[in-house]
């Protein structure tokens, strides 16, 4: 990925634009009629006008979205999160003209993101898993859900299938309020969602709110990045999040993450995304609640605790890449490759390592350290970490250039240019190598 559209706004705008600046990424920002002067057009590369200030006329316009990122010859599309970011629809488009989405695939959000379908798909292939007791049929006859409802017992949870951000829900505590909440909740639905379908689900008066962080790639590997708390909230929306959460103890955080693993290996789940439970405290014992197959807003805190980028990471994944990176080690020794690898001995009259990020000497000399010809004459391990192979080898070449050791015959240059070797650089290469 040399170029990515941003398709959002404001600080997760931002958020991206940071971590493509970092991996050497050029961005675009797309901006609505009162956005020309925001933050996160001044700081992108290049920015696109996409409509009015209407978010319906602008930043959920896929088709203007896809069509600007062709223009300026964008590889990928970044969706943030809200907006399109959960819509399969606009991720099918995506990878239908030509364009990285970075996200997990059009398949697995329209698989999990229904919350109806993603009830239905557990309950067939994952039984382990709890599920909140409530009603998913497919039924949405007005009768039907009155019916199921008084079956759970009051109160209860009405949910948008389609919903999320606390958006399509209220909770129902007496028969004679019933009716005329589902027809708010689903009328809030298509409204907000395209959908009116439902679900009902028992409402647990004494809850906390968990979620475990997934990241997926492309070999078929679920990783957890472990759980938030996200259980201070204003009308089911979040306003606090901690972790780790305080609690769990460590056999339900530990069952939490399996559960969530399994959900994400069913899926063959690739980027980043969060599965959501429900904890009830007097029984100690956690709910599925749904999937989010995006960024979470509150990622931040779990990249604190983790010392990931998930940003990063979600590129990296939708470039193939493992979630590992790559590290590469050279061994800088005193002696002479030229003549049959001879030991050097004699005093390091200088010895200087490179100050870049993420590379790491292992040494034991200094200057003035004497190499004899009783030892091994190793003088230090230079190792470095990337993202991807080639930034790797290109990092070591720099770390080589700039490691200074004066005073003996080192094999220096020799690790050069094997760093700069054809057959090396292609990964091609056997133990005859040299």
């Amino acid at each position: 990925i040399e170029k990515l559209l941003i398709a959002n706004r404001g600080e997760i705008a931002c958020r991206i634009l940071q971590t493509c600046k970092r991996m050497g990424i050029s961005t675009v920002a797309v901006y609505s009629d009162i956005e020309q002067n925001a933050l996160f057009v001044k700081l992108a590369d290049e920015a696109i006008h996409i409509g009015p200030p209407s978010a319906a006329d602008s930043y959920l316009r896929g088709d203007k979205i896809i069509e600007a990122a062709k223009r300026v010859g964008a590889d990928a599309i970044h969706p943030g999160y809200g907006f399109l970011s959960e819509n399969a629809e606009f991720a099918r488009k995506v990878v239908n003209s030509g364009i990285i989405f970075i996200g997990p695939t059009s398949e697995s959000i329209l698989t999990i993101g229904d919350k109806i379908e993603a009830k239905n798909l557990l309950a067939k292939h994952l039984p382990s898993v709890h599920l909140i007791p409530g009603y998913n049929g497919d039924s949405q006859n007005l009768d039907v859900l009155i019916h199921e409802s008084k079956k759970i017992g009051f109160p209860v949870l009405l949910k948008a299938s389609a919903g999320g951000g606390g958006k399509g829900m209220r909770i129902v505590h007496e028969e004679s309020k019933l009716k005329e909440a589902i027809e708010l909740v689903k009328s809030e639905s298509l409204q907000s969602f395209g959908s009116d379908r439902i679900l009902i689900e028992k409402y647990f008066e004494s809850i906390r709110h968990v979620e475990v962080q997934l990241i997926g790639d492309n070999y078929g590997n679920v990783y957890h990045c472990f759980e938030r708390d996200c259980s201070v909230q204003r009308r089911h929306q979040k306003i606090i999040e901690e972790t780790p959460s305080p609690i769990l103890d460590q056999d339900l955080r530990q069952n939490m993450i399996d559960a969530a693993i399994k959900i994400g290996k069913l899926l063959k789940y690739t980027s980043a995304g969060t599965i959501e439970f429900i904890v009830d405290i007097k029984e100690n014992k956690y709910y599925f609640l749904e999937m989010n197959t995006r960024l979470q807003v509150e990622h931040p805190i779990t990249e604190f605790i983790t010392g990931l980028d998930l940003v990063e990471l979600q590129i990296l994944v939708s470039q193939g890449k493992s979630n590992h990176g790559h590290s590469i080690e050279c061994r800088l020794y005193s002696e002479d490759p030229y003549n049959n690898f001879l030991p050097s001995i004699g005093k390091i009259l200088y010895f200087k390592p490179s100050l870049a990020p993420n590379v790491r000497y292992d040494t034991g000399v200094e200057t003035g350290s004497e190499i004899s010809v009783y030892y091994d004459p190793l003088i230090t391990k230079i190792s470095v970490w990337a993202s991807t192979r080639n930034q790797a080898l290109q990092k070591m070449r720099l770390a080589l250039q700039n490691t200074v050791c004066l005073g003996l015959v080192t094999n220096q240059q020799f690790l050069l240019q094997v760093m700069n070797d054809p057959s090396f650089i292609s990964g091609k290469y056997d133990t005859n190598f040299i």
